[in-house]
């Protein structure tokens, strides 16, 4: 299945005639002051790593409600009927796509209104993967920090476009958070390049770091199940991944946040190395005022965990905004 490289939207013949009719823009000066509610674009994002994103660059132009918990799956994630209030209410929907939310893709699909639905994640050419006999696309895009700059200007574009009031509030906050995202991008780099050749290979429990592993230069050596969590891996793949272990000498294996450590763990004790002391993010961020509680310290948390546990030595990353917030973003 190939991605779709254009934007995913459906822009119904209500919103499409407003937007007709709206010409105007902030030009250079971005106001400081609170709009009212009046003012602000309703917006919707499915995922905690998506919502990190939409909201960098909405800041206090758009009215944003997250769908999904921090620390939640969305592979397993089943909706409730608040989800799709919420859903039909919206003026705009970001979500993933390629399947990684099955339950929410299919409500998004269904609901009736005006809303623009966007699936960020089919806008990246994926990666494939077999999965009983059929040929599926890899949904975990992010873990490319270019693809992250990719889709957080392909969000400003439809902001911009379904608000273009706000057009200079959704430009300045995308230039802001995008040169932060291309230092995290140099800095991963960096990091990854002071581990052993020999020891940059990964095993974690779902197989969710393609694209990380792809980006930066290590292997994924193997997983306990495949890209989705609702899988449950049988007792030939269980003592397979042991003996892959075994031989191929990785120091450590990696656990993650979302999922039961309880077979992982059985996987170090049996080929004999260590489980990181410290949990991988994969389909979610951390919780709010924890490690890992935006995109880009989800991400720098994972690379120093890989780093360090692989025989490397990582330098904490430092942002580069320095605690710079997004235009018409309050500190709350």
């Amino acid at each position: 299945m190939k991605a779709r490289l254009t934007r995913v939207m459906k822009l119904k013949s209500s919103l499409a005639g407003v937007l007709g009719t709206l010409v105007l823009g902030l030009g250079a000066c971005t106001p400081r002051v609170p709009m009212g509610e009046e003012e602000r674009l309703g917006v919707v994002s499915t995922s905690t790593i998506i919502a990190d994103w939409v909201e960098e660059v909405g800041g206090e132009a758009i009215a944003h409600e997250r769908i999904l918990d921090p620390g939640a799956d969305p592979h397993i994630y089943e909706p409730v009927p608040q989800d799709n209030v919420v859903l039909e209410q919206a003026d705009v929907i970001f979500y993933n796509g390629h399947n990684l939310e099955p339950g929410l893709i299919r409500m998004v699909e269904a609901i009736e209104g005006d809303a623009v639905t966007v699936a960020l994640g089919e806008m990246i050419e994926p990666l494939d993967f077999e999965t009983d006999g059929a040929i599926e696309p890899d949904p975990h895009v992010w873990g490319d920090v270019s693809h992250a700059i990719a889709m957080t200007r392909h969000i400003r574009d439809v902001l911009i476009e379904a608000s273009p009031a706000h057009s200079a509030i959704f430009t300045q906050n995308a230039v802001m958070f995008t040169d932060e995202l291309e230092e995290l991008d140099t800095w991963i780099e960096e990091q990854i390049a002071t581990i052993p050749a020999s020891n940059r290979q990964l095993v974690t429990t779902h197989d969710a770091f393609q694209y990380y592993a792809n980006a930066y230069g290590l292997e994924v050596l193997g997983t306990l199940i495949g890209m989705s969590t609702e899988e449950q891996p049988s007792a030939q793949t269980l003592r397979q991944l042991v003996d892959e272990v075994r031989e191929s000498g990785v120091p450590v294996i990696f656990a993650e946040t979302t999922i039961n450590p309880q077979l992982i763990n059985t996987v170090a004790e049996e080929a004999g190395v260590e489980v990181a002391q410290t949990k991988l993010y994969s389909d979610s961020i951390g919780a709010p005022g924890r490690e890992g509680d935006s995109y880009i310290a989800a991400i720098a948390s994972n690379t120093c965990t890989i780093t360090n546990a692989l025989g490397g030595r990582c330098t904490p990353f430092e942002q580069g905004r320095s605690g710079d917030l997004p235009a018409n973003r309050s500190s709350d």
